[in-house]
């Protein structure tokens, strides 16, 4: 291994393809030592909009975000040498917009949220990390009090759980995170019949959530109310409310638009994306007793639309996907106190939506 590959890893993004500026997902090598990034390879495939990487890192698989009953899931065979994504197969969801992509650890299934849909589509993987023929087609029910964001079921994303038994699912219809019981090796992994539903607060839109180091804790980001709540996460997928905060500064006025939310590797932060006329990244300081968050500061992200955000493993950068203005802008992050500053670096790409980070080696 040379010393260049040591300070290198692999930064697969996901995009929109139907504005005409991008093909499909691309994958870049991001120097860990400069902030720098140069194209590696791409493949084309239509609205790969978000991406899953799988536990062994030999395979990727894709959303194709289309409606109209074409929404589907592709699996690449994925070489991270050199960087390059080979197709398997493309499965359609039978929901419409898939957004949100999951695999669990031992490869033996994708969990699929489509949006439109308002349901989850469960694949099978077969042994050469092929997608079979979906095993469940889970429709959710139910509406919110915003009567044109909320008229039905908008299912959004879908978190295992750090030990992989239960797959919470969030649904920005429906203002409630379902938690299933999840069995890797049954036949229908995921328990309809067991499900456990939280509600959260009215027209707030669950979207996305992540979970605690020490998987104690459940923090999740409300798309239409820009807030962060958090939970307390018990045995089964008990969820305990124990606060919820505002990711707007003070007086804020205009759109919002609430994206994405991360922690640091090293566990002591936690970062919200917000869209419409915010554009910035809430970042709050993590209490690692009790869980709860206090607000430090918010920063712009500049550009418009920051869609998803990944950190670097190391945790000294944090990359934002701008939609809307076709590039990933790359913050240096002070480790100590979790702000972030513009490092002058851009990756210069159509539409990004997905960002995920792979050693290269």
């Amino acid at each position: 291994m040379t010393h260049a590959q040591t300070n290198s890893l692999n930064l697969l993004i996901g995009t929109y393809t139907n504005t005409g500026k991008s093909e499909g997902i691309y994958v870049y090598t991001f120097n860990t030592e400069t902030g720098e990034a140069s194209l590696k390879n791409k493949v084309k495939t239509s609205d790969p909009s978000f991406l899953a990487l799988s536990a062994d890192k030999q395979y990727v698989y894709a959303v194709n975000e289309l409606g109209e009953g074409k929404g589907a899931v592709s699996a690449f065979r994925y070489d991270s040498q050199k960087g390059s994504l080979s197709l398997l197969n493309t499965k359609e969801t039978g929901g419409d917009s898939p957004c949100h992509v999951i695999v669990d650890g031992e490869n033996k299934h994708v969990i699929a949220s489509n949006y439109s849909g308002g349901s989850l589509t469960v694949f099978p993987c077969l042994p050469n990390g092929a997608l079979a023929d979906r095993s469940q087609l889970i429709v959710h029910r139910g509406s919110g009090p915003d009567k044109q964001r909320q008229e039905k079921p908008h299912v959004h994303s879908a978190t295992f759980s750090p030990d992989e038994k239960q797959v919470l699912v969030q649904d920005l219809g429906t203002d409630q995170i379902t938690v299933y019981p999840y069995a890797a090796s049954a036949q229908l992994p995921v328990s309809e019949k067991e499900a456990k539903t939280v509600k959260v607060h009215p027209a707030s839109g669950p979207r996305h959530l992540t979970f605690s180091a020490n998987g104690r804790f459940v923090y999740l980001v409300q798309e239409m109310g820009s807030m962060v709540t958090v939970f307390k996460y018990a045995n089964e997928g008990a969820l305990e409310k124990i606060q919820e905060i505002t990711m707007l500064q003070p007086g804020f006025k205009g759109s919002v638009g609430a994206a994405d939310i991360h922690i640091s590797p090293d566990g002591r932060f936690l970062y919200a994306s917000n869209r419409g006329d915010a554009n910035d990244l809430a970042i709050y300081e993590i209490n690692p007793a009790t869980g709860k968050l206090s607000h430090i500061q918010n920063q712009s992200v500049l550009g418009k639309g920051p869609r998803n955000f990944t950190i670097t493993p190391d945790g000294k950068y944090l990359l934002v996907a701008n939609q809307y203005t076709d590039d990933v802008v790359i913050f240096e992050r002070d480790l100590s106190t979790g702000l972030l500053r513009d490092s002058k670096q851009r990756i210069k790409v159509g539409a990004p939506v997905c960002l995920v980070f792979d050693d290269e080696n």
